[in-house]
């Protein structure tokens, strides 16, 4: 991909919605966010490695969470979200257990 990094794309049968790099007064706290979906399955890991790459340098951590279930919002039932803390580098556990 080139050019600008947020908004729609469509890859494929991948929707991928981008936020972008936070900007200065946003509401994300310094988080980027991509969000995939397909329209009748959850996305797979390789297609979630893809985007990734695409987004994100090989070398940076992104994270899939797991929030608190009092915290969930699922809009799209086969949507998988991707994040990456700005202002803070990702903790990773070691390596031998990743």
């Amino acid at each position: 991909m080139t050019g600008e990094m947020f908004g729609l794309f469509l890859l494929g049968h991948l929707k991928i919605i981008s936020s972008g790099e936070p900007r200065s007064g946003d509401r994300t706290g310094g988080w980027e966010h991509v969000s995939v979906s397909c329209e009748d399955r959850t996305p797979t890991w390789d297609e979630m490695c893809m985007v990734k790459d695409a987004f994100w340098s090989e070398e940076e951590a992104v994270v899939q969470m797991h929030p608190p279930r009092s915290q969930y919002v699922n809009l799209h039932p086969y949507c998988l979200h991707l994040w990456r803390d700005t202002l803070h580098r990702h903790r990773l556990p070691p390596v031998e257990c990743v």
